[in-house]
């Protein structure tokens, strides 16, 4: 019985597996398919299919990945045809490939997604980069390397670390550049950048020398000498050949060529007039870390070569990108998944309206969503570090190499990645620490630049079409101090344009320019006008009195400003009439009442300290209180003829004596400004009071204090009078057809050198100052601002102010903001006095206290408690009011008494009888 059922389970575990046996074979087919497409004639080609076939060979080497099945690669030559690269798409599909890797190009990328999406086939590159095909509407096709969104990122961190702002780019009008550039142009604007000019070449098989002649000609004579080159190889070298011949690669140029540089420099020898060509110049190269897997492969290079092309980063993609469809097919393999293919050519005919083409042998992957779900979950380390997506299908840790060409080769300067930005400590060690993109953190090696020179240029220059820099001059009719025209000679001078001028003659290079003035000569002109027609590209700066203001940033650049301004209030000045109670005005009602308070307070408490010891503070009442008031107000003098004796009445006359001077310096200093100093009249004190009256308000016509009034202060514009000189500001403010004008700070302390009788009310109530004027990012902006800088650090700004701004000793602004003395500037004083009088008569109570308890004990008497309390409180009045002596001979007299009577009681009986 036992022996039948070991052979049912036997015979029943056999069957399972011989099931099992026959499910896998029929699940695992012997060849699985995928395809390449590729121009096998370029470096990219030649290095990729070298690689791919090893990966090819590694995996069907390795049964535990496929598990008996066979990976079948077939590439095919797009022969740099889009159109053959789309038909080899198209021939794939039909031969049951479950993956095809490529194409190299994203214009046919564009195209074959659309079909990957149809049959559900994954397409997957590590060249085709441009950054459009991550987008959503390509789910089907994957990149294996990094994005050119990062490699655009990339160039546009560098170019803001070296303080540029411009650039020119040079590439093939086609899909494969375009949408690369596109990216470069957003990420450069998120730095203040940006592209000033494209240059557009006819795509790779139609780009010639002599087009490539025309377009860096233009670019020669453009301002912008920072010049980035993404193209092919074969027209990006070009590029540099001719460029060489028009001597823009010498000193003051700006190279940078995206990673097909640095692809060319990997793979193969460059030397001649090539390598001459591209000496100084910038490129990037995908980072790989260094491993033992990779060094491993590259020992085998020079195998599997045959030594005919050297290794670049994207042959390690090519190798890694096999692996990663081979282990998304095990892991669908090892779930249950069956290659198989459903037949669409139905559908796909009534998509295509039913032509000549042969779309029945078309057929969709069944298992293909799932195979490319495979691939995006894959975690594994290859050749080219760690390879996983994240969320958007970029590749987790995108990573550049920064190249400077130097001889036949390259030198290393730093890396960058999408963590920590630019570096010079390799990306994967930064990977532990917090990403860190602060402005201080960027770092780079010395560059060789073009020119063999480790100056780093300066990025621009004057376009060479002979034109100078037009120069906008404000016309002024008033405070021609500042710009003006000379008549005779025609030429425009004055504070501002020296400052221009000498800051100019520090550049480390020419600048030629011709000064435009602007205005009618009857009025000065509108300086918010005058700004604008430089967005319009009538003049390429503006130099005068310009106040850099918020409205004005957001059009035009300024330079550093070279004078403080900021507006003020100035008002007429009179005297205030003569009053017989003027002495009064320095305090308040309030200070005058508790100062006199604590005059008598203070009298007070001084005579109740001295009363009982002092015979000056003593004497009939009448006399006592003529004493307690001379002396509270004769301290104010220090006039007091009375003697103080007592610890604590000293302490008491110390701590107010010292708050008497307080308040009698105050006093004084404060009469003296009002009996001397020339005061507003009452209603004026600052742009406060102006802002609350209805008076009418002068300003300067063309100045930018109207729209701050009106706009900023919502100041009525009927309350706001133009005026155009200081002549017109003085007559207005003397016949009282303005309350007050308000006008920028250098303006007012030019005016009030010549009008005495005016002044400024208030603070100023705006910062800011003065500088030029120049189109948004341009570098003459910079460069002058570090120029202004260096006049103001070696005196020589000062000195030009001193020569055209020097004003009388009469027009030195002064601020007035006179207000009497109030209680709150020293209750701080009398609240120290208050504490030091209180503790002062807690401590002498306590001491009278105790030695009345001293002097007169209680006693025990028959009358009643009120009495009692009545006749100790008469005592404690009566021994406070008398002298210390007498109360000390009283206490003395009748301890006396009391000695006397104690020894009588302790005679004996029979004593007293014989006496």
């Amino acid at each position: 019985m036992l022996t039948s059922m070991n052979l049912l389970l036997a015979w029943l575990v056999l069957s399972c597996l011989f099931i099992m046996g026959c499910s896998d074979k029929v699940s695992r087919p012997d060849i699985v398919n995928i395809g390449a497409i590729f121009t096998v004639g370029t470096i990219n080609g030649k290095v990729a299919r070298i690689a791919m076939n090893a990966a090819v060979e590694d995996v069907n080497s390795n049964p535990t990945i496929l598990g008996g099945s066979k990976l079948v690669l077939s590439i095919h030559d797009s022969n740099y045809s889009g159109f053959f690269g789309i038909m080899g798409g198209l021939q794939f599909m039909e031969t049951n490939t479950v993956a095809i890797i490529g194409p190299q190009s994203s214009g046919m990328a564009h195209i074959l997604s659309q079909l990957a999406n149809e049959l559900h086939v994954p397409m997957l590159s590590f060249t085709a980069l441009d950054p459009s095909l991550a987008s959503l509407q390509y789910p089907f096709f994957i990149q294996t390397a990094p994005n050119d969104l990062f490699q655009m990122t990339a160039i546009a961190d560098m170019i803001s670390y070296f303080g540029y702002r411009q650039v020119v780019v040079v590439y093939p009008d086609d899909v494969q550049n375009r949408g690369s550039i596109i990216a470069l142009g957003e990420k450069l604007a998120e730095r203040r950048c940006r592209i000033a000019y494209k240059a557009l070449l006819s795509p790779e098989a139609l780009a010639t020398s002599d087009q490539i002649m025309n377009e860096l000609v233009k670019v020669s004579m453009m301002e912008s000498r920072v010049i980035i080159v993404h193209a092919y190889a074969a027209i990006g070298l070009e590029v540099f050949r001719v460029a060489s011949r028009l001597s823009m690669m010498d000193r003051g140029y700006v190279w940078i060529a995206t990673a097909w540089l640095s692809t060319v420099l990997d793979s193969t020898s460059v030397h001649g007039e090539t390598a001459k060509s591209i000496q100084g110049v910038l490129t990037f190269r995908p980072h790989t870390p260094h491993s033992e897997k990779k060094d491993a492969f590259l020992s085998r290079w020079d195998k599997l070569s045959n030594g005919s092309i050297n290794l670049n980063p994207y042959g390690l993609y090519a190798y890694d990108t096999v692996w990663m469809i081979a282990n998304a097919l095990k892991v669908y393999m090892d779930d249950g998944g069956i290659i198989s293919f459903s037949n669409e050519s139905s559908n796909l005919k009534n998509g295509f309206g039913g032509g000549p083409l042969s779309l029945g042998s078309l057929s969709r992957f069944d298992g293909g969503k799932q195979l490319l779900n495979n691939i995006l979950r894959t975690n594994a380390t290859g050749l080219t570090g760690q390879i996983a997506f994240d969320l958007d299908k970029f590749v987790i840790h995108p990573a550049f190499d920064i190249l400077n060409v130097v001889g036949r080769g390259y030198k290393q300067i730093g890396y960058w990645s999408n963590y920590s930005g630019l570096s010079v400590v390799p990306p994967e060690t930064l990977y532990s620490k917090p990403p860190n993109h602060s402005s201080s953190n960027q770092q780079l090696r010395s560059v060789l630049w073009p020119g063999i020179t480790t100056s780093k240029p300066r990025g621009w220059v004057f376009p060479r079409n002979g034109m100078k820099l037009r120069i906008g001059i404000p016309n002024r009719v008033s405070y021609k101090a500042f710009v003006s025209k000379d008549d005779n000679t025609n030429e425009i001078h004055g504070y501002c344009t020296d400052v221009f001028l000498t800051a100019i003659n520090l550049l480390p290079y020419a600048v030629p320019y011709e000064f435009i003035l602007y205005g009618d000569k009857h009025e000065n002109p509108s300086y918010t006008e005058l700004i604008n027609l430089i967005t319009s590209n009538v003049f390429d700066a503006v130099v005068g009195d310009i106040a850099i203001v918020t409205n004005r940033t957001r059009i035009v650049d300024f330079t550093q400003p070279y004078i403080e301004s900021g507006l003020v209030v100035v008002a007429p000045v009179r005297k205030l009439n003569s009053s017989p109670w003027a002495f009064l005005r320095p305090f308040t009602l309030s200070m005058w009442l508790v100062t006199g308070a604590f005059f008598l307070i203070v009298g007070v408490v001084v005579w109740i300290l001295e009363h009982k010891i002092n015979d000056e503070f003593r004497g009939p009442p009448k006399n006592q209180l003529i004493t307690i008031l001379w002396f509270g107000f004769s301290t104010m003098f220090f006039a007091h003829r009375e003697n103080t004796v007592s610890a604590l009445g000293r302490m008491v006359l110390i701590i107010w004596l010292f708050v008497v001077l307080i308040i009698t310096s105050s006093y004084t200093a404060s009469l003296t400004s009002i009996l001397t100093v020339q005061q507003l009249a009452p209603s004026i004190r600052g742009i406060e009071s102006l802002i609350t009256s209805n008076v009418r308000i002068g300003f300067q016509t063309g100045s930018f204090a109207e729209n701050y009034l009106s706009d900023e202060l919502n100041i009525a514009e009927s309350r706001l009078i133009p005026l155009g000189s200081p002549e017109e500001y003085a007559d207005a403010l003397k016949k009282g057809r303005v309350a007050a004008i308000v006008d920028e700070r250098p303006y007012v302390d030019l005016f009030l050198s010549n009008y005495c009788t005016f002044q400024v009310v208030g603070q100023e109530f705006t910062k800011g100052g003065w500088g030029f004027a120049f189109p948004r990012d341009s570098p003459l902006a910079m460069d002058l601002s570090t120029a202004i800088l260096t006049l103001s650090e070696n005196g020589e700004l000062q000195k030009i102010h001193d020569k055209w701004l020097n004003t009388r000793a009469c027009g030195q602004p002064i601020y007035v903001d006179s207000e009497q003395l109030h209680l709150k500037s020293f209750w701080g004083l009398f609240l120290m006095c208050g504490i030091a009088c209180f503790l002062a008569l807690l401590v002498y109570f306590c001491s009278i206290l105790r030695k009345f308890k001293r002097y007169f004990p209680p006693q025990s008497e028959p009358s009643s408690q009120s009495k009692s309390r009545s006749i100790k409180i008469q005592r404690f009045l009566s021994f406070v009011d008398e002298k210390e002596e007498q109360s000390r001979n009283k206490w003395k007299r009748k301890r006396v008494d009391m000695i006397s009577e104690r020894n009588i009681e302790q005679v004996p009986p029979e004593v007293k009888e014989v006496k």
